[in-house]
C-alpha cells in the first residue's frame, strides 16, 4: 500500500478526483511540455457529466494557462475509468503529443506514457487482517505501525494536514454568503456555530458544533478553498468535524489527534488499496462511506480503545454507509454532500460507542465490509456514480422543468 501521504492531501477544492487530480495532470504535461503552442482537452465519463460543477474544465484551462486550451465534453465514449480525459498537445512543426489521464480518486492520478506518480510501496501489509497481526505481535497501536513503516517525519507531515484542517473549519466558519453556481446555496457554518438557544441541551451543541465544523469544510471545498482530502475532497468534512470538536471540548493535544489521524490513515489506506475512494467509480459509500469510518476510527483511538475495537468501530461506519448514491445536484459538491459530512460525523460517533461495547459479539471484519463494499459499488446504476443524472440530482432537474413551465 502507498503512503498515507497520497491519502491527505493538501490542495484546492471542490473534488479530489475532479479538480485536484487533473490539475496536477495539467501542471505536469505544462512543465514537461514547456514548448506547446495550445492544448485540447475531452472529457470522459463522470468528468463529462459533472466537469463543469466541479471546476474540471476551469482548472485545466487556468493551469494550461496562458496557452489557448479547449476543453469538450464526451458523453457518450464508454472508458474503462469514470474518471478519464485525453489531453492533445499542440507542439511546434505540427507535432502532436495525446496523453490519457485517469484520475483514480483522493487526487491520485496515472498518465499513459509517463512514469508513476505515487510514491512507492510503504506498507507491505494490504489487509486490515495483516495489519493487525503485525500489530497485535509487536505489541503496537495503529499509529506504531503507520511510525515505524512510513518514518518519524511523518509525524510533521501529519502536523501539516492537522493545521490545515483546523485552518479550513475557521475560514469557513467566518465566510458568509452563498457558494459559488447557480444552486444559490447559502453557507451555513457561521449560522449554526453561532446559534444561540437557552434550552440547548450538552447533547445538542456538541452535534450542533460538529455539524458546523462538517458544513464549514463543506462550504470552503465548494468554493475551492484549501482543504485536506479526508480522503475526498468531498468528504473532508467528516472527521476533522469530530477532531476539532474532541480536542476543544476534552483537552486532547496535537500529538493525540496526529496519532488519531495516523490510526485514521490505515483505514482509509486499506479501503483505497482494495476498494475505491471514487464517488465515481462506486458511489458515496467510496466516499462518505470510508470518511466516516476513518472517522470512527480516529474517535476510537482518542478513546483509547483496543484494536479489536477499533476495527469494530470502522467495520459498523462503512457497513452503514453501504449502497450510498453519489447523486450531486447539477455536479456541485453542495447537495447533498455538505449535510452528508455532518450526518457522517454523527453515524461515526455511534458507531464507535456501539463498538465499544458489543466488539465480542460482531460477527462482520472490516475486510469483508471493504470487499463487499466494492462489489456493491460496481453492481450500482451507472447514473448513480456521480453524473448527476440519477437520484436527487434527477429529480431536482425534472422539478425545475415543471417550474419553468409553470
Amino acid at each position: 500500500m502507498k503512503s498515507i501521504r497520497e491519502l491527505y492531501r493538501i490542495g484546492h477544492g471542490p473534488s479530489s478526483s475532479h479538480t485536484m487530480g487533473p490539475q496536477r495532470a495539467a501542471y505536469y504535461l505544462r512543465n514537461k511540455y514547456p514548448m506547446a503552442l495550445s492544448y485540447d482537452v475531452i472529457l470522459y465519463g463522470s468528468l463529462a457529466f459533472t466537469g463543469r460543477g466541479h471546476l474540471t474544465d476551469k482548472t485545466i484551462i487556468d493551469t494550461l494557462a496562458p496557452r489557448p486550451c479547449i476543453v469538450s465534453f464526451d458523453y457518450k465514449t464508454k472508458v474503462e475509468h469514470a474518471n478519464t480525459f485525453n489531453i492533445t498537445i499542440h507542439l511546434p512543426g505540427e507535432q502532436n503529443i495525446t496523453r490519457r489521464v485517469v484520475s483514480l480518486g483522493g487526487g491520485a492520478i496515472t498518465i499513459s506514457d509517463e512514469p508513476p506518480f505515487e510514491m512507492g510501496e510503504k506498507y507491505e501489509e494490504k489487509t486490515f487482517e495483516e495489519i493487525k497481526r503485525v500489530c497485535l505481535a509487536n505489541n503496537w497501536r495503529f499509529y506504531d505501525y503507520v511510525a515505524d513503516r512510513e518514518g518519524d517525519d511523518i509525524w510533521e507531515y501529519l502536523a501539516k494536514v492537522w493545521k490545515q484542517m483546523k485552518m479550513t473549519i475557521e475560514n469557513g466558519l467566518a465566510n458568509r454568503g452563498f457558494l459559488p453556481g447557480q444552486l444559490k446555496v447559502y453557507r451555513r457554518a457561521g449560522d449554526l456555530f453561532n446559534h444561540f438557544d437557552e434550552q440547548e441541551t450538552l447533547a445538542d451543541r456538541s452535534y450542533r458544533l460538529m455539524s458546523a465544523y462538517a458544513f464549514a469544510t463543506g462550504e470552503e471545498n465548494a468554493s475551492g478553498g484549501m482543504m485536506v482530502t479526508a480522503p475526498t475532497c468531498g468528504s473532508s468534512g467528516t472527521m476533522p468535524s469530530i477532531l476539532k470538536y474532541m480536542s476543544e471540548q476534552y483537552h486532547f493535544s496535537d500529538e493525540e489527534v496526529m496519532r488519531a489521524i495516523a490510526t485514521a490513515g490505515v483505514i482509509g489506506n486499506v479501503v483505497k488499496h482494495n476498494a475505491s475512494i471514487s464517488g465515481a467509480e462506486a458511489g458515496c459509500q467510496a466516499e462518505i462511506g470510508t470518511a466516516c469510518s476513518m472517522a470512527a476510527a480516529a474517535y476510537a483511538e482518542l478513546l483509547h480503545l483496543d484494536l479489536n475495537q477499533i476495527e469494530s468501530a470502522a467495520e459498523i461506519a462503512l457497513e452503514h454507509n453501504l449502497g450510498l448514491t453519489c447523486d450531486p445536484i447539477g455536479g456541485y459538491v453542495q447537495i447533498p454532500c455538505i449535510e452528508r459530512n455532518a450526518i457522517a460525523a454523527a453515524k461515526a460517533i455511534t458507531s464507535t460507542m456501539l463498538a465499544k461495547y458489543i466488539t465480542n459479539t460482531h460477527a462482520i471484519s472490516f475486510d469483508a465490509v471493504v470487499e463487499t463494499m466494492l462489489k456493491t459499488g460496481k453492481d450500482m446504476k451507472r447514473a448513480y456514480r456521480e453524473t448527476a443524472g440519477g437520484g436527487l440530482a434527477d429529480l431536482y432537474k425534472s422539478l425545475k422543468k415543471k417550474q419553468v413551465r409553470k
